[in-house]
């Protein structure tokens, strides 16, 4: 021991104690976890604010990464140069960051988990968006800390334009915890944080109609949203991420393609656990895999087993393997040096906070230099005033020191202005530079009275901030990558999605999408139509209805199973594209089809679905009634609706309320009606009771309307494009079972009856062949008729054209759409958008099945 030394005993336990927590204390502040304000972790401050004072910025050339890590590391962060490069890697990665703040050139890494090169390799600069991070930065509007040898002083905080913590996230374990922050989209963080500022009493569930759900790099799909709203809540949830997968047919076999993967997935080690889940039959119905991405994107191509089926290897694929994984939320952010758990409306107060701090310091600092420069031109423009006496006094004068007190005395002058006279340039004497010293003078005291009116409001403080956000909007915004399957979780999101009209198209081959009812437009009788579905070789539109996002839809197939879907979780597409197929949505069987659909209003509700029955028919002729109220609890392989006979289909469902009458028609040109009362409610197993005779072994039924309003006609269509309206009072009712009434003529020329509608003037058709050609035409066109003639021509059909799909559309009042003469729509300059009747009564809008 050292002279004079002494030995203080200490108690183990508690020196332990106290190291430990300032050791935690130290990782929580200075290493793990990111400030409220910039979202940035010290180290990333560090490599931020030294690639700004380097000058390594967007417009300027790379610079070596060494160059740069070297540069932190001497100047602010001592500790290992891995800490400080792994960092700046991870800010260049578009796979880490929804946001990149670095632009890296050469190898920095991939998302197999493959190492970046060495960073004597690498070249580095600042992107925009961190130059927006660092924007004011030497006005004076943070608050500096010396760095860890007091030599140099370094920013505590980035005066950042831009919400970082919410566009990027964060992740990190400190000790005794830890902090895991989704990224969310830009354009929705400045939407959500411009409503705040406009209204700061906002609940968090109004600030979620801006900012829907975290927003991944890699994209993926959000399956379900109790766990983002309960994140949004409380700054805790668990978000369920999987891959955005497609079921394509390539070479003939049956494959599904994945394009994006969930967030923070190493594509590698996921492919490889795939690959070893299948050698083990573990999981079968996959053949082999391929990973195909290449600089164009992501591709990795799982090939299917000829007797697999493909939705449900796919979900196999989200239940076993990692293209299914889930991102635990946790908001833990730094507050005035204080970690803390943080919701979404008080990340968005921080930020707001910060950026009001900024701009209070910033027009302070502006506002102290406008003064002090107008300080100096009274100054000058004192001294022009009298140029002939200062140059005299200033000759007179022995030395510099003699002359600025000599001014100073002379024309009661500060000792700054009476320097800056004294070291003004001769060219200053010029009357033009005399003008431009009171032109500035005039200026700066305009702005220094609006700095001023800035201090003193903070309204136009708040509006200021408002500006500056949209302007980060416009640079940086761009499109959701992840998108939100909302169907996913439990929770009613009704609130999230426009509850539109929408027409949904199913193709021959099974292929379904859902598009909004204003892409069509209406059309005078006898047009040819415009291009509505681009479909597969062979294939064509078989099926149009026509329903609203909220609906809830009862798929019925042809071996009489009942599936049970929303009608948002149809995928969307435009009219041209193809859609999905059906079997990818549903558990249906390889050689089952839907044949009908029905859209109801709420299944939940217990006095609308005892209310309500599902009234079926099949091509053979039989008819079967059954309580809406069996339906009301699907499974997820369906539940037989109907048993169907040997040689027969199901071919219609309707929803009824008890009450409709109910009209069949034949190929043939036959119809009957007769009273839904007569047939009894029976249970799902039933096979049902005969509906019409045929006219004979290769006649069939091709639909069934259920009326309620007695004063709607009756519309049919034939394949060659014939149709007509008749009185609903010409078909007279019978009982059940018999041969009906004619109710076209069916000729050569018209071809076999294809569809049959109940209709009123208020109604539009939309009829489409199977070409894919659709037109829409008013009903109030077609005059009524008798029911034994053979019609007008409704549509021009070309070559061996047939019509495959009649639907009726509610019509509104407004201009017709001109055609040419060719038939081809000449687009009005002023769109108008149609809407949908869908009856809850009855779900008149469902077509026929057409083979």
């Amino acid at each position: 021991m050292a002279e004079g030394g002494k030995l203080i005993p200490i108690n183990i336990e508690d020196e332990m104690k106290s190291a430990y927590i300032d050791y935690s204390m130290s990782v929580i502040v200075s290493r793990a976890l990111p400030d409220v304000r910039d979202g940035l972790k010290p180290v990333h401050r560090r490599v931020l604010f030294g690639m700004h004072e380097l000058g390594v910025r967007a417009n300027s050339a790379h610079k070596k990464s060494a160059r740069i890590v070297g540069e932190v590391l001497g100047k602010y962060h001592p500790h290992g140069d891995t800490s400080v490069y792994d960092a700046m890697v991870r800010m260049a990665q578009e796979w880490s960051l929804r946001y990149m703040l670095v632009d890296g050139q050469g190898n920095f890494g991939s998302v197999d988990g493959d190492s970046p090169a060495a960073m004597r390799y690498t070249e580095a600069r600042m992107r925009k968006i961190s130059e927006d991070m660092l924007a004011d930065i030497d006005k004076e509007t943070v608050d500096h800390q010396l760095n860890f040898d007091d030599t140099l002083e370094e920013p505590t905080v980035l005066p950042t334009r831009v919400p970082g913590l919410l566009i990027n996230g964060a992740s990190g374990i400190a000790v005794g915890m830890a902090t895991n922050m989704p990224p969310h989209n830009l354009t929705e963080v400045v939407n959500g944080t411009m409503a705040y500022i406009e209204n700061k009493d906002i609940e968090i569930d109004e600030l979620m109609q801006h900012i829907t759900a975290p927003d991944f790099p890699t994209g993926g799909t959000i399956y379900g949203y109790d766990g983002v709203r309960e994140a949004f809540h409380t700054g805790r949830g668990r978000v369920v991420v999987r891959a955005k997968a497609n079921i394509e047919e390539v070479n003939g076999r049956e494959c599904i393609i994945v394009t994006e993967i969930p967030y923070q997935v190493n594509k590698a080690d996921m492919i490889k656990k795939t690959a070893d889940l299948v050698n083990d039959k573990k999981m079968d119905g996959i053949a082999s895999i391929r990973d195909e991405s290449d600089r164009n994107g992501m591709r990795i191509v799982y090939i299917l087993k000829r007797d697999a089926i493909p939705n449900i290897v796919l979900n196999k694929l989200y239940k076993y393997t990692a293209l299914q994984s889930s991102f635990s939320v946790n908001n833990i952010a730094l507050v005035a040096g204080r970690p803390q758990l943080l919701n979404l409306k008080e990340l968005i107060h921080y930020f707001v906070e910060h950026r009001h701090d900024v701009v209070v310091r910033r027009t302070k600092y502006e506002l102290r230099k406008a003064e002090e420069r107008a300080h100096i031109l009274e100054g000058l423009i004192i001294a022009s005033d009298n140029i002939d006496e200062v140059i005299a006094i200033i000759r007179a004068s022995k030395n510099a020191d003699e002359a600025r007190s000599n001014l100073i005395e002379r024309f009661k002058l500060s000792e700054i202005q009476a320097k800056a006279i004294v070291e003004m340039r001769l060219r200053q004497l010029t009357g033009l530079e005399q003008d431009k010293l009171r032109t500035e003078y005039e200026e700066l005291m305009k702005t220094i009275e609006d700095l001023k009116a800035i201090l003193l409001s903070k309204e136009r403080r708040m509006e200021i901030i408002k500006d500056e956000l949209i302007v980060i909007r416009d640079k940086y915004g761009d499109e959701r990558r992840s998108i939100i399957e909302y169907a996913g979780g439990d929770l009613s999101i009704e609130d999230m999605i426009p509850d539109e009209k929408v027409v949904i198209t199913i193709s021959h081959a099974g292929y379904i999408k859902r598009t909004s009812l204003s892409e069509y437009k209406t059309q005078h009788r006898g047009g040819v139509g415009q291009k509505a579905s681009t479909t597969r070789n062979e294939d064509f539109l078989e099926n149009l209805f026509v329903g609203t996002n909220h609906q809830y839809m009862l798929f019925f197939t042809q071996k009489g199973k009942c599936f049970w879907m929303r009608v948002y979780e149809i995928p969307e597409g435009s009219k041209t594209s193809k859609g999905r197929a059906i079997q990818n949505l549903i558990n249906i069987e390889q050689d089952d089809k839907v044949m009908a659909f029905i859209c109801t209003q709420d299944l939940k509700d217990e006095a609308y679905i005892n209310s309500h029955y599902v009234i079926m028919a099949t091509k053979k002729g039989q008819v079967k009634k059954t309580s809406l109220e069996q339906y009301s609890r699907p499974r997820a392989n369906g539940i037989n609706a109907i048993t169907v006979k040997e040689d027969d289909v199901l071919l219609e469902a309707k929803l009824t309320t008890g009450e409709s009458q109910v009209m069949l028609a034949l190929k043939s040109g036959k119809a009957i009606r007769f009273e839904e009362a007569k047939t009894r409610p029976m249970g799902r197993g039933a096979s049902g009771v005969r509906g019409i005779t045929l006219q004979s072994e290769t006649d069939e039924v091709i639909g069934m309307i259920a009326v309620d309003d007695m004063e709607s006609n009756i519309l049919v269509v034939s394949e060659n494009g014939y149709g007509k309206r008749s009185s609903l009072d010409d078909y007279r009712i019978t009982n059940r079972g018999g041969k009906g009434v004619k109710t076209i003529s069916v000729t050569e020329k018209t071809g076999n009856l294809v569809a049959i509608k109940n209709v009123t003037d208020q109604d539009d058709l939309m009829i489409i062949n199977k070409s894919g050609v659709a037109i829409r035409m008013a009903v109030k066109d077609l005059r009524v008729m008798g029911r034994a003639t053979q019609g007008v021509r409704l549509i021009n059909l070309k070559g061996k054209d047939a019509i495959a799909a009649v639907a009726k559309v509610l019509h509104e009042d407004e201009d017709d759409v001109i055609i040419d003469d060719d038939g081809n729509v000449i687009e009005l300059a002023e769109e108008t958008v149609d809407t949908t009747e869908v009856s809850e009564e009855t779900n008149e809008d469902l077509t026929t099945d057409n083979e």
